[in-house]
């Protein structure tokens, strides 16, 4: 049975239990990090240094990194259909799951932080609204490709749509001020039908 550790309320925990639930994996959760603690303490810094979450554990086997342990159990799983249909597919999903570390999840993050981590008298609104900005340009980028294909790396979907999928969760929530985006609303209505995204990212509220 695969192990997992990290609050459902992390993100990056969500992008790992869609995984899980994409492809009927028997897991067990622990609650680590934010308001439960324990992630400092020795036992789990044994297994992640970093002391973030989440951590994975399959058998005697441990990874941590959200995209890393996507990428893990969709090529040991399932035949290896959450990766990729092909070579150039895969290429692709891996494309927008760095694209998601590198360009989206920055985007959004001091909104999340200004939003719903600070209490109203301390944000920072000029930060959020920044924040907000750069996030509807990344989400622009994101919508051009969907204008292209179904999801982010061809006609079906893969490991790729999951880390910007937890995203535009988000998005939506975080950024009520922003444009048509007719390519991303198709393609996140798809991703509400998932059973696997609705437990995993749409039952959890924002915290």
């Amino acid at each position: 049975m695969l192990k997992v550790w990290g609050r459902n309320t992390s993100s990056n925990v969500q992008k790992a239990m869609w995984a899980v639930g994409e492809l009927g994996l028997e897991n067990e959760r622990f609650d680590i990090g934010g308001n439960f603690g324990k992630n400092r303490e020795p036992a789990y810094l044994n297994m992640n240094p970093n002391g973030l979450v989440p951590t994975l554990q399959d058998g005697d086997f441990i990874l941590w990194e959200s995209n890393a342990i996507i990428r893990y159990l969709a090529r040991n799983h399932d035949g290896g259909k959450l990766e990729g249909a092909n070579p150039k597919m895969t290429a692709l999903a891996n494309q927008w799951m760095d694209w998601q570390l590198s360009v989206l999840g920055p985007a959004i993050t001091p909104a999340f932080w200004g939003l719903i981590r600070t209490p109203e008298e301390k944000r920072d609104l000029a930060a959020i609204a920044a924040s907000q900005s750069k996030t509807i340009e990344a989400m622009k980028i994101l919508d051009a490709q969907l204008g292209k294909t179904p999801y982010v790396a061809g006609d079906h979907f893969t490991m790729g749509d999951i880390p910007v999928g937890v995203m535009c969760y988000r998005f939506w929530q975080l950024v009520p001020e922003r444009p048509e985006l007719p390519n991303l609303q198709r393609w996140y209505a798809a991703l509400q039908k998932r059973d696997a995204f609705r437990q995993a990212v749409e039952a959890v509220p924002l915290t």
